[in-house]
């Protein structure tokens, strides 16, 4: 970093020098002659716009990513309830059970935390209670499906706890408003002071533009924050079938877990 700012200032400084001593003896124009204000404000907003779809891109990865390990995070969840229908009873209900109250826990605790970038440690309640009743299956066939079902679960919810932080430093994102309102006072400047009629609506025009790709990028970077939020529509859907099956196969017992996926004798 050190480096490219020496080499910017230098640059700057041999401009200065070359337009100061050596213009005059290369070109024989006068001293007011060159470029205008305005033959500068074109480059300007060609490195914005630039900018802003650079960054736009790379926000926009981070929404994509979001809400895919959302939705791999229910399937994963969704073939873990169904592979345990290959356990014997008493396991295959704990593990439909859990598999209820980890959806919960997620959809009502874990989801509204991570709007601030940040996970929740109830449904890690529920994680450890499918360990510990893999155990009792270890060395029959459905132990190694429920395995990797669950290994997928977490690799999932790893994935979509990382993406609920942002992926933009809030240094870029300062220095992309910075250089948003500098284009748009140039191109003010520039404005004719009168007959400008057309030439300011054009001014709002790309105002407006620029502001609302700004916003955008700063929505989508947050994936779980903002109006275009990914919301918990898939593993809400796994949780309504996880109840399905536990009440199929258990009609008269409970879910160990309140509305909120919360232990009930905690």
């Amino acid at each position: 970093m050190v480096l490219v700012i020496v080499v910017a200032v230098l640059a700057l400084l041999v401009g200065l020098a070359a337009n100061r001593f050596l213009r005059p003896r290369l070109l024989n124009e006068d001293d007011d002659t060159g470029m205008a204000v305005k033959d500068l404000v074109g480059p300007l907003l060609t490195l914005t716009v630039l900018l802003l779809a650079f960054v736009l891109v790379t926000a926009n990865g981070s929404y994509g990513k979001a809400e895919v390990s959302a939705r791999g995070e229910a399937r994963a969840l969704d073939q873990l309830v169904e592979t345990a229908e290959y356990a014997p009873a008493a396991e295959r209900g704990r593990i439909q059970a859990d598999a209820v109250c980890y959806a919960r826990a997620v959809r009502t605790q874990e989801w509204p935390a991570m709007v601030d970038g940040k996970g929740s440690a109830a449904p890690s309640v529920w994680s450890t209670d499918f360990r510990h009743t893999f155990r009792d299956l270890e060395g029959k066939p459905v132990f190694g499906m429920l395995i990797a079902a669950d290994n997928k679960r977490s690799d999932e919810r790893e994935e979509r706890l990382t993406q609920a932080t942002a992926s933009i430093p809030s240094t870029i994102f300062w220095f992309l408003l910075a250089t948003l309102a500098i284009t748009v006072i140039a191109l003010g400047i520039c404005l004719p002071r009168r007959n400008n009629r057309g030439q300011l609506l054009t001014l709002v025009v790309i105002t407006a533009l620029l502001t609302t790709t700004l916003c955008i990028i700063r929505d989508v970077d947050r994936p779980f924050n903002g109006l275009i939020s990914v919301q918990p529509t898939a593993i809400a859907e796994t949780e309504r079938q996880a109840i399905r099956d536990y009440t199929v196969n258990h009609p008269a017992s409970e879910v160990p877990c309140d509305d909120q996926g919360n232990r009930k004798n905690a």
